[in-house]
């Protein structure tokens, strides 16, 4: 079998979060597997790799996470690479907005078969792999979101709470066979993410970009992090220090972050009656 240590595989790296998990892990000599529903993207990502680090080694695929024949093939390439694989990151996404009353049905369905069942196809594939080498790491990015049960992202923060819940059950199935899961909560963080965001309300794309722009955390960050955290052998990553906090003051004082809630739906809602008043 071909030695299979120093191998990761990433899905959505062609931009983004995945494409900075692929360049650190290139950085430090790890041989990256490079998918993407966009193949020039990932293609894109190759290229700067090859160039930057002359010693490295990789390879793309068009991946698809909602297809379960794409997925095979993507498993298939890196048994045929590699022999095995001792990193599984479930990084593609997409984002919506907007609260449970306005927000179509068509958008419940788009963003939880690319955010849920994507990550779910991706372990399902990979997990006999796991256990017969009895050792490897499963990395699902999930979001804060998933956490933080706030209005406005409803459909989004469910699909990513219940990657959450996957991940938790994941993790006591494969402890036995030495194989460990993170689940990384990002908030917000200047990425293309944007680029297929789907709202019913037309503002939040420009909000949510504001906060993007101004989060103080990069997407080489969170890859630094996501490293330290599956050497540690660590569960859940908060990549920002409020959310931890916030983490924190949901736990231990449930009413109080409640009321965060409240002002949250407040504020949006007197914002929408004062641009009713200019019409």
């Amino acid at each position: 079998m071909t030695d299979y240590k120093k191998t990761i595989a990433i899905t959505g790296a062609g931009s983004g979060f995945g494409a900075a998990i692929a360049r650190h892990y290139a950085a430090n000599g790890w041989r990256v597997a490079i998918s993407d529903i966009d193949l020039v993207r990932a293609e894109h990502t190759l290229k700067e790799l090859a160039r930057e680090f002359p010693e490295f080694k990789g390879f793309t695929f068009r991946l698809d996470v909602t297809s379960n024949k794409e997925w095979s093939g993507f498993s298939d390439r890196i048994s045929e690479e590699w022999g095995g694989l001792e990193i599984l990151v479930n990084n593609a996404g997409v984002a919506t907005g907007g609260n449970l009353e306005e927000t179509p049905l068509e958008d419940w369905d788009w963003v939880i078969n690319i955010d849920l069942m994507g990550v779910v196809r991706g372990c399902k594939q990979f997990i006999s792999l796991f256990k017969h080498q009895k050792y490897g790491h499963i990395v699902n990015v999930s979001s804060f979101a998933g956490i933080a049960g706030g209005p406005d992202i409803v459909s989004y923060g469910v699909a990513k709470a219940a990657v959450i819940a996957l991940s938790e059950a994941l993790r006591a199935e494969l402890h036995a066979f030495g194989v460990g899961v993170t689940v990384v909560c990002p908030a917000f963080v200047k990425t293309d993410l944007l680029s297929t965001f789907r709202s019913p309300d037309a503002a939040d794309k420009a909000r949510v970009t504001r906060w993007m722009e101004n989060s103080g955390v990069t997407v080489a960050d969170i890859a630094r992090q996501i490293e330290a955290a599956v050497e540690a052998n660590k569960f859940l990553l908060l990549t920002h220090k409020d959310t931890r906090r916030y983490w924190l003051l949901k736990r231990w004082l449930p009413e109080t972050y409640f009321k965060l809630m409240q002002k949250t739906v407040a504020k949006k809602q007197s914002r929408q009656t004062a641009q009713e008043g200019e019409k």
